[in-house]
């Protein structure tokens, strides 16, 4: 008997003893006094037996139906063998089997598909409230990974995700995280939806100097840079769990997006590219919650805030007595028709597009110039460490070459030798040799 049952033999004793009314015994065991009879009446008839539940080793009554449950596993393991139980339920819906969450994870498990998780001990972390407005801040990331599961090679999604309600503002393949791709990628955001308040990233360099005490320099990157021109904030997040937004649909979408990509047979970042809104919009409806405010954050682009010209690379470079300069091992001259003492030393500045194309600019007014001649490379390219390609696999190692010696007949020996003693010397050689 269980302890439920046991409980109820000692007060249904102790109301056939006498010892205890039928309503007292009702509020006791939380039943109608009603129950209280006819547990009594089974007591009678049968014993300590009558009190136990008749249902009890039989199947029960709302147990799925057999069919179903042969469905379901069956397209588990055909169709859905690495999906977790939540991304297989929602697919096994379309399917037309409807099961819940924890089924279709016994299932999984059942059919070593799914291996249940140890709970961890919790780490505790400072709770940080959402923004209340859409656009108030906005988590910026990375995520490389193996979208295509080897179908195409390895690239590098660019995640925006809007802190206020978790919806996923822009998504896009690119081979890796470079300058150009965030400014691609933030133009194409502002242009959709306006400048937000700020954006919060990681410590990468694309977003941060991260070289303590530089003694050149503005302090900011090329990114920062851009921001700060729009007049939108840049914060940069000390560890992983304070942009923990953007990291945790990273998980999702490395789990989720590579399944689709799977299903839908997308094998190039261009395909993905192409079918990204539409999952866009179904993670929305599915993740997104409902901000504090109605109210949106995104503000217009002010007048004179050329996107084609803020988004590029631009350094500050200063004219010289000849009117040139030195940009990527290139020495320019500027063409003007103005006298040339007029602007020897004036600060300029060179921007340079995804193309390769340069502009340089004194005081907001492009210049004309030509090429004088380019330099030759003196240092090593820096390259960042997620740019560089996988190195070509080396040839066999060829076996070392003994170098020749000389000859103790050459003249470099000869020189304040006796022929007597170089004789010698040779002769010893060969004595040298035939013992070895």
């Amino acid at each position: 008997m269980s302890q439920k049952e046991l409980t109820r033999l000692e007060v249904i004793q102790r109301v056939k003893r006498k010892t205890l009314k039928q309503r007292q015994a009702a509020e006791l065991l939380s039943i109608s006094v009603r129950q209280v009879k006819r547990l009594c009446k089974a007591y009678q008839g049968s014993g300590a037996a009558g009190l136990i539940s008749k249902r009890r080793s039989q199947p029960s009554n709302n147990r799925l139906p057999e069919k179903t449950i042969n469905k379901a596993r069956q397209l588990l393991r055909s169709r859905y063998p690495d999906f977790g139980p939540t991304l297989a339920t929602e697919k096994l819906a379309i399917e037309g089997v409807s099961l819940s969450v924890e089924t279709v994870r016994q299932l999984l498990i059942g059919e070593g598909l799914w291996k249940a998780k140890a709970v961890r001990r919790p780490v505790i972390h400072q709770l940080r409230e959402r923004r209340a407005r859409l656009g108030e801040l906005v988590q910026i990331d990375g995520s490389p990974h193996d979208w295509f599961e080897g179908r195409a090679p390895k690239c590098t999604l660019l995640v925006f995700v809007d802190d206020a309600t978790s919806r996923l503002m822009y998504l896009q393949f690119v081979a890796a995280e470079t300058t150009f791709n965030y400014f691609a990628a933030v133009r194409s955001y502002l242009t959709a939806f306006g400048k937000p308040l700020a954006f919060y990233s990681d410590k990468f360099g694309v977003f941060r100097v991260n070289m303590p005490n530089a003694l050149s320099g503005t302090g900011l990157t090329q990114f920062g840079r851009a921001l700060k021109e729009l007049d939108i904030e840049l914060i940069c997040a000390h560890s992983p769990q304070a942009k923990g937004r953007v990291e945790r649909a990273n998980q999702t979408l490395q789990d989720r997006l590579t399944k689709e990509l799977r299903l839908r047979d997308l094998s190039s970042p261009a395909a993905a590219n192409a079918y990204l809104p539409e999952f866009i919009a179904e993670y929305n409806q599915r993740f997104a919650v409902v901000p504090r405010s109605a109210e949106s954050a995104h503000r217009p682009l002010a007048k004179g805030e050329d996107l084609e010209r803020v988004l590029v690379l631009c350094e500050r470079r200063t004219l010289s007595k000849n009117l040139t300069l030195s940009y990527n091992s290139v020495i320019y001259q500027i063409k003007t028709k103005r006298p040339s003492y007029t602007m020897r030393g004036a600060h300029v500045e060179v921007r340079e597009k995804s193309n390769g194309e340069l502009e340089i600019e004194y005081k907001k007014r492009p210049l004309e110039y030509s090429i004088y001649r380019a330099q030759e490379q003196q240092q090593a390219k820096v390259v960042e460490a997620k740019l560089l390609q996988p190195a070509a696999p080396r040839g066999a190692a060829q076996p070392k070459q003994k170098p020749e010696l000389v000859p103790l007949s050459h003249p470099w020996k000869r020189f304040g030798v006796s022929k007597n003693s170089l004789q010698a010397k040779e002769r010893r050689g060969e004595l040298c040799s035939l013992r070895k």
